[in-house]
């Protein structure tokens, strides 16, 4: 009986396609389908209330992992909650999928906005261990190319908000390296001018970016009323934001999705699989096999794609960016992937297996695309990625001078900037007019509710 228990907690973490096989999926494309199946019954009639669903799954491996739970004793013989791991931990590391739209620019460019966005985090921790940062610190270490990747498929005109692991998301949307620095030091420089020392900020008069909310979840109905705001001022646009799998399972998430399928809304959400919501393993948090299945009963397509293969995120983000804006609505895209990191600075992430560790080190995602341009693609030379890799490193220290020489705010600064006071904005629609129906009836006040015995 425990063997079987195991073998259902382990599907979260990888398995194959809906339909078994990564060649039904490719043919299915980037949309899963809901069309009704049509078959005959014994006595001659169709049953047309037969569905049949496909969750496209464009991944080149499909790791199968079994996390059990254990307790054990420390030293002072204090019980502690444990975990074991097992499966097929020395798995060779797939190549990387060619991308069906980047070409060798693009990636390029991509692969640069991914070492900025590790080589800013390495200088992140660095401020911490010296004490310049206020308050803790959140990274993305392994999730490089699901951050950049995606952001790098929204147009200027698409709208987006970031989660705490998506700083990289930040960089490929105009912001430098020093706002990141310079919001976790508060400093009077920083985006919120030292009011807020984590991620709580945004642009939405230049970059479209909506400011990232702690409560996990209220992002997504946020987001679809952006996409209906411009919807109503004549426009369909994508909005795009991000989930982790232990958030996906609040409240709120369910209600903004219905909401943007309802209303059929560009919204393009990207649910980070990254096996640990916190401290809490995947297969401790939902029963069915992938994320995007859920996206069945929304009536949204689904898709799973590796969200350490830049090629993969793009490619699917792409698809569901493009058909936001025909507006065909939204679109739920699982990038599977590890944390490498804890939560947060001050979690060392002890629960973790050292084996899963070292399984997903294998698959850095800067590593394997920087193999992929250098080696099999043959689009950058050894020399042009050093090359590369040292301009980075230049312009992160340059950014990181930039935040440490920054001022602290003064103290008078904080009554300022918390209300909206002496009209000190305006808010005007972006893109036009709202389209009202013009009418000259007057109200009529409607008859007591009946209720139906």
């Amino acid at each position: 009986m425990g063997n079987n228990k195991r073998k259902s907690k382990a599907s979260s973490n990888g398995r194959n396609s809906r339909n078994g096989s990564r060649s039904t999926a490719a043919r299915v494309g980037a949309h899963a389908s809901s069309a009704p199946e049509r078959s005959s019954s014994k006595n001659g009639g169709s049953q047309q209330n037969l569905r049949t669903y496909n969750i496209p799954d464009y991944r080149l491996e499909h790791p199968q992992f079994e996390i059990r739970q254990l307790t054990g004793k420390d030293k002072q013989g204090q019980e502690h909650v444990l975990y074991e791991v097992s499966g097929d931990l020395d798995a060779p590391v797939p190549p990387i999928r060619d991308s069906k739209y980047l070409d060798q620019q693009q990636a390029i460019e991509i692969y640069r906005y991914m070492l900025l966005n590790r080589k800013m985090e390495i200088a992140l921790e660095n401020l911490y261990k010296q004490g310049k940062v206020v308050g803790g610190v959140y990274f993305g270490l392994g999730q490089e190319a699901c951050s950049c990747a995606s952001a790098y498929a929204l147009d200027k005109d698409d709208w987006f908000a970031p989660m705490i692991r998506n700083q990289g998301s930040l960089l490929v949307r105009g912001f430098r390296a020093s706002d990141t620095m310079m919001q976790y030091m508060a400093k009077a420089d920083s985006p919120t001018k030292g009011r807020d020392g984590t991620s709580h900020f945004g642009d939405i008069e230049k970059r479209n970016m909506v400011s990232p909310i702690s409560m996990l979840g209220d992002l997504i109905p946020v987001m679809s009323g952006v996409a209906l705001g411009a919807r109503l001022q004549g426009r369909n646009i994508a909005v795009m934001t991000y989930i982790g799998d232990g958030g996906q399972s609040t409240g709120v998430t369910y209600e903004g999705i219905n909401f943007a399928a309802v209303q059929n809304l560009g919204l393009v959400l990207i649910v980070e699989s990254n096996l640990w919501a916190y401290s809490t393993p995947s297969n401790m948090q939902y029963r069915c096999k992938d994320l995007a299945e859920r996206a069945i009963g929304y009536g949204i397509p689904g898709v799973i794609v590796d969200g350490t293969d830049a090629c993969q995120v793009y490619d699917a983000t792409h698809e569901a960016v493009e058909r936001a804006r025909r507006g065909q609505g939204p679109t739920l895209i699982e990038a599977k992937m590890m944390r490498m990191k804890g939560h947060a600075i001050h979690d060392a992430a002890s629960y973790v297996p050292k084996s899963m560790f070292d399984f997903w080190k294998k698959r850095d995602p800067l590593t394997r695309f920087e193999n992929y341009l250098v080696k099999e693609k043959k689009w950058l030379s050894q020399k042009d990625n050093q090359a590369l890799i040292a301009e980075v490193e230049i312009v992160i220290e340059a950014e990181r001078e930039v935040a440490v020489n920054s001022p602290m705010p003064t103290p008078e600064s904080a009554e300022g900037g918390v209300f909206c006071e002496n009209g000190c904005h305006e808010i005007k629609p972006k893109y036009g007019i709202p389209k009202v129906k013009k009418g000259t009836a007057a109200y009529k006040e409607t008859e007591a509710a009946v209720h139906l015995k």
